[in-house]
């Protein structure tokens, strides 16, 4: 591996981290293969089908710390000690039940308007997107709807810069971010046909503004989202089995979940749909905020027909697009094909059969015969026995990498970095190697920042998923371990955060590391780790403040550039 260069900014007479580059170095640069043997597990081939046999119970109160801090890790943004012990007291059921009953922040749109970035002079930029989203995630009070925004926008994907021929693209994104908050813990038939509507998902997939077929030119409606809402939104392209195993046809290939004549028939259905020109103007967001329309002389009214379903000749758009969608939730692919992502988004990245089938099980019926409810199917994510067990600690075939930005929201909110000017000018954060590589719909293309199926190649951990790996690289371990040195020890764009929590414990550089363990690692930095970790604190004197600062600062930067810590259980 290539050496990384450390920087610091520290404005104290000595570098913070300059005895600590040689462990640091070490674990930066074993970050990959330790990581590799903590995450995926399983093959990807199955094609039995697991019984849905349900779990033994949750325990629902008394968890200790430590699991109450993975739980967190899974299911919110931060696990700090104050949150740790409302999950000890609440328990995880009672605990999903309170935030799920939170009301919904501020709005993103909101937000925007109140910078006044509805004026013209912002029509063509992006001003302010990236801004709104590190506010909502850094500092919304409803942190699982936040998390499962976040792991919505990564299934559901749009990206900012990708938001084509549309004004105000900060508020096209504002609106799209607004609905996947909206319905993160409601029906996903619902969020499907807002996120279809969306002006935002309209530009970025190409079909705002679609038209029929002209026989006299020969062009043909896009087939962009026909193509993606099936693809990667809905039912993928393999037929699977509830356990999320591929069916395969008589001669061992798998069995195709659609064909070209599927895009091209469903891609008439989306012919028809624009902004709504009745409201407001182009110099002002008011029709990119809210849903696009049908213009009945643009829609293909010729029949339709596509997986099995036809939508008669003289159907109107709205009713077209409904019964298209109809169709999609319909699909047996529904709820193995989303309900793992969902599982790979929050828990681990290879999920057994049995937990994906339990999961799409409870996203098929959530017991009162709805499908795609979103907070059932959460809770059957977060609950299952799997992900609440602690034999999965230790289980070399479970977990996941958590996500640079995961890991940079984990470390704002733990350590209450405001700002009291409500700016929040982080910005975009997608330079692997001066940044984070990753940043909130920041995403290189709809595929999201990796693909749910990717199996690093010649790795150790075999052919197993590991999706965040695709962009674990030489140069993004580099820029992650400088960028958060850097936010750890001077901020983030006048940005600081605030230690007084955990700064009683830094004379003591056991309890120091013990503390951050638990609200930062969930307890899973091993013996041999704390022990490397604490030599190294202990070098640093605590006899001035700038000695005690260096010493938090190097601790936090250790831990959150440990292989154990990046890989969570």
């Amino acid at each position: 591996m290539h050496a990384l260069t450390i920087e610091t900014t520290d404005d104290s007479t000595s570098n913070p981290l300059d005895e600590q580059r040689p462990i640091m170095l070490g674990l930066a640069a074993g970050l990959a293969p330790l990581a590799l043997t903590a995450c995926g597990g399983g093959g990807s081939g199955s094609t039995a089908t697991v019984a849905t046999t349900p779990p033994p119970p949750v325990v629902s109160t008394g968890p200790t710390r430590v699991q109450a801090a993975r739980f967190l890790a899974q299911a919110s943004l931060s696990s700090t000690a104050a949150e740790i012990t409302q999950v000890q007291t609440l328990g995880y059921s009672a605990w999903l039940d309170q935030q799920m009953a939170l009301p919904r922040s501020s709005s993103n749109v909101a937000w925007l308007r109140s910078k006044g970035l509805d004026n013209v002079a912002y029509k063509n930029s992006q001003v302010g997107a990236d801004q709104m989203l590190w506010r909502k995630l850094l500092a919304s009070p409803d942190p699982l709807r936040q998390r499962v925004t976040l792991a919505l926008s990564e299934i559901i994907v749009v990206s900012v810069a990708g938001i084509a021929n549309t004004p105000f693209r900060q508020f096209a994104a504002a609106a799209f971010m607004d609905i996947l908050e909206a319905n993160a813990f409601g029906d996903y038939r619902t969020l499907l046909e807002q996120v279809s509507t969306s002006v935002a998902m309209g530009g970025y997939l190409t079909y705002k503004g679609n038209v029929k077929a002209n026989a006299s030119t020969g062009s043909l409606p896009d087939e962009n989202y026909a193509r993606e809402v099936m693809q990667l939104f809905s039912v993928g392209l393999a037929q699977l089995n509830q356990d999320g195993s591929v069916k395969l046809s008589s001669n061992g290939q798998p069995l195709e979940t659609y064909v070209q004549d599927d895009v091209s028939q469903l891609a008439r259905v989306f012919t028809g749909w624009n902004v709504d020109i009745a409201v407001g103007t182009n110099d002002d967001p008011n029709r990119i905020v809210i849903p696009m329309v049908q213009y009945a002389s643009r829609h293909e009214l010729g029949t339709k027909s596509f997986l099995g379903t036809v939508i008669p000749a003289n159907t109107d758009g709205v009713n077209s697009l409904r019964i298209a969608l109809d169709t999609l939730m319909a699909h047996p692919n529904m709820g193995p094909f989303i309900g793992r992502q969902l599982i790979q988004r929050l828990v681990t990245s290879q999920p057994s059969a049995a937990y994906v089938s339990r999961v799409a099980a409870t996203f098929n019926n959530n017991g009162s015969g709805v499908k795609g409810d979103l907070r059932a199917v959460l809770r059957a994510v977060l609950l299952d026995t799997e992900a609440r067990a602690d034999a999965s600690v230790t289980d070399p075939t479970f977990g996941k990498l958590r996500e640079p930005m995961i890991r940079f929201i984990q470390w704002a909110r733990t350590f209450s970095v405001t700002d009291p000017t409500d700016e929040w000018k982080i910005g975009d954060l997608t330079d692997p190697a001066t940044k984070l590589g990753q940043s909130p719909l920041r995403s290189p293309s709809v595929f999201n920042f990796f693909r749910p199926g990717y199996v690093p190649p010649n790795s150790p951990i075999g052919a197993r998923t590991a999706p965040e790996f695709q962009i674990t690289t030489e140069s993004s371990v580099a820029g992650y371990v400088n960028f958060m040195q850097g936010a750890i020890s001077n901020g983030v764009s006048g940005l600081r955060a605030d230690y007084t929590s955990i700064r009683t414990v830094v004379s003591d550089s056991a309890a120091l590391l013990a503390e951050l363990n638990v609200v930062l690692a969930a307890g899973q930095l091993s013996a041999a780790t704390l022990a490397s970790l604490k030599s190294a604190l202990d070098s640093i004197s605590v006899a001035t403040t700038a000695g005690s600062n260096n010493r938090l600062y190097a601790a936090i930067t250790l831990v959150m550039a440990s292989p154990e810590y990046i890989a969570l259980k």
